[in-house]
């Protein structure tokens, strides 16, 4: 089952501010968001959890 998330779930699901998701994803280091609908953007919940997968593996291995 596909999950969209907006922006405040996005930062309530990984802490992050609002200009730091944005700055990660400039630099290709956080999942891109994609338009739902008009001006509507998301998030596939499924990218951000990967996400966050594996920055608790790089912590693990650090």
């Amino acid at each position: 089952m596909l999950n969209f998330l907006n922006l405040e779930q996005v930062v309530t699901k990984t802490t992050l501010c609002k200009s730091t998701i944005y700055e990660l994803m400039k630099i290709g280091e956080f999942p891109k968001n994609f338009t739902v609908s008009g001006k509507r953007k998301a998030w596939l919940e499924s990218d951000v959890e990967d996400w966050m997968m594996l920055k608790i593996e790089v912590a693990e291995t650090e």
